[in-house]
C-alpha cells in the first residue's frame, strides 16, 4: 500500500480518456475532479505532517518500485495525447465540448507531463533525464529542464528568480513575468554553458537550439497526423499545462525572500524558503510535490522521502484550493498577505 497509494494519480489520466468519449458536461469531469472534488476531501482530511523513520527512508530508497511508478507515467502520457489527437480531429464536438477535451489534456499536460518530468528532472541517470524531456514536449516547455534546474533552485525566493512571486504580486502579472523570464534566462543559462565550452553559441551543440527544433518538429508532426485543428488543440493543450505549472509557481514561494548576505550571494536555501502543504490528497496525486520546502533544501531527494519541516510555511489548504485562491487577488493577498508577514517578523526576530 506504502507505494500503491501513489498509483492513485492514474484516476487523471483515466478520467481524461473516459471524457474523450463524452457528451456535454461530462467532458469536464477532470476539471471537476481536480478542482471540486480533490479541494473538498481536503478541507475534510487533515494535513499529515509525519515523517517516515529514517530505516523506512533508507528502504524507499532502494525500491525500485517507487521509481517504476513516474516512469509509468511516460508512456501514459504519450497514450493520452494520441488519444486526444485522434478523438478531438474524429469525433462531432460542439464547441464547449471542444473546450472540455483541451482542459482535461491540459490537466495530464500540467500534473502528468510537468509535474513528473519536474520529479525525473532532479534524478542523475540519463535515461531518467530523457524522460524528463519527453515528458516536458508534450507541453513545448522543454526549457524548463534548463531554467530549473540551473535557475531557479539556485535564485530561488530572490529577485533574480523570475519563478518566485513578488508580494503583492497578482498570478495574472506573474504569468508573463515568469513565462517570458524563464525562457530567456534558459538561454542565458545554455549559451553561458556553450561559452564555458568553448563552443559557439548558435551550435546544435546548444540545449536551447535543440529543445527549440526538437519542438517545432514535434509540432509539424502534429500537424501532418491531424491537421490544423489538432495542432490547435494541442497547442491549446500545452498552454493550460503551462498555466498550471506557472500557477504551482505562483504559489510555492509568494512573498517569501531570503536575506541578501553580500553582493549578488543570498544566504542558503532553507525549509522557510517555500510554502509548504501536508494535506494528504494533493500530496498522492502529485507525487509529494507540496512538501515543497523539504525539495528547495535538499533538491536530490525522491518524492517518496520528502520530509516535513516544523519551521516550513504552510499553506492554509492543498495545491489545487491555494492554485483556485490564487485566482482571486483580493482573497489571496487577504489571506496570504499576512501569513507571509507572520513569515517575515519571525525571521526578523530570529
Amino acid at each position: 500500500m506504502k507505494i500503491l497509494k501513489y498509483s492513485l494519480v492514474l484516476i487523471l489520466p483515466v478520467l481524461v480518456v473516459l471524457s474523450f468519449y463524452q457528451k456535454g458536461i461530462s467532458t469536464y469531469f477532470p476539471i471537476i475532479y481536480a478542482f471540486g472534488i480533490i479541494p473538498l476531501l481536503e478541507l475534510i482530511f487533515k494535513p499529515d505532517p509525519t515523517n517516515i523513520s529514517s530505516v523506512e527512508e533508507e528502504l524507499r530508497k532502494k525500491d525500485l518500485r517507487y521509481d517504476l511508478v513516474v516512469y509509468l507515467m511516460v508512456p501514459v502520457q504519450y497514450f493520452v495525447l494520441f488519444m486526444f489527437l485522434f478523438n478531438f480531429t474524429r469525433l462531432d464536438l460542439v464547441l464547449y465540448e471542444k473546450i472540455g477535451m483541451v482542459l482535461g489534456m491540459g490537466m495530464m499536460c500540467g500534473v502528468i507531463g510537468i509535474n513528473v518530468a519536474h520529479e525525473l528532472g532532479h534524478r542523475k541517470k540519463d535515461y531518467e533525464k530523457v524522460m524528463a524531456r519527453m515528458l516536458l514536449l508534450t507541453s513545448l516547455y522543454m526549457h524548463f529542464y534548463i531554467e530549473h534546474n540551473r535557475g531557479h533552485h539556485k535564485n530561488v525566493s530572490t529577485p533574480e528568480d523570475p519563478a518566485s512571486a513578488r508580494y503583492n504580486e497578482t498570478v495574472y502579472g506573474f504569468y508573463f513575468r515568469s513565462i517570458y523570464n524563464s525562457y530567456m534566462s534558459a538561454w542565458k543559462i545554455a549559451n553561458d554553458q556553450q561559452r564555458k565550452n568553448r563552443s559557439a553559441v548558435f551550435s546544435l551543440k546548444n540545449e536551447m537550439l535543440q529543445y527549440q527544433l526538437i519542438q517545432i518538429l514535434f509540432s509539424i508532426g502534429v500537424y501532418f497526423l491531424f491537421g490544423i485543428e489538432g495542432l490547435l488543440a494541442f497547442l491549446g493543450a500545452a498552454l493550460i499545462g503551462i498555466l498550471l505549472l506557472e500557477t504551482v509557481n505562483y504559489i510555492e514561494h509568494y512573498g517569501l525572500q531570503r536575506k541578501q548576505v553580500s553582493e549578488g550571494r543570498y544566504e542558503r536555501v532553507l525549509p522557510l524558503h517555500s510554502w509548504n502543504s501536508d494535506h494528504v490528497v494533493g500530496r498522492l496525486m502529485l507525487f509529494e510535490l507540496s512538501r515543497h520546502s523539504d525539495h528547495h533544501y535538499i533538491a536530490s531527494r525522491p518524492y517518496q522521502i520528502l520530509m516535513h519541516h516544523d519551521n516550513s510555511p504552510q499553506m492554509p489548504t492543498g495545491y489545487p484550493g491555494m492554485m483556485i485562491m490564487a485566482l482571486f487577488p483580493p482573497i489571496w493577498f487577504k489571506i496570504m498577505n499576512k501569513k507571509a508577514d507572520d513569515i517575515r517578523n519571525l525571521v526578523s526576530v530570529a
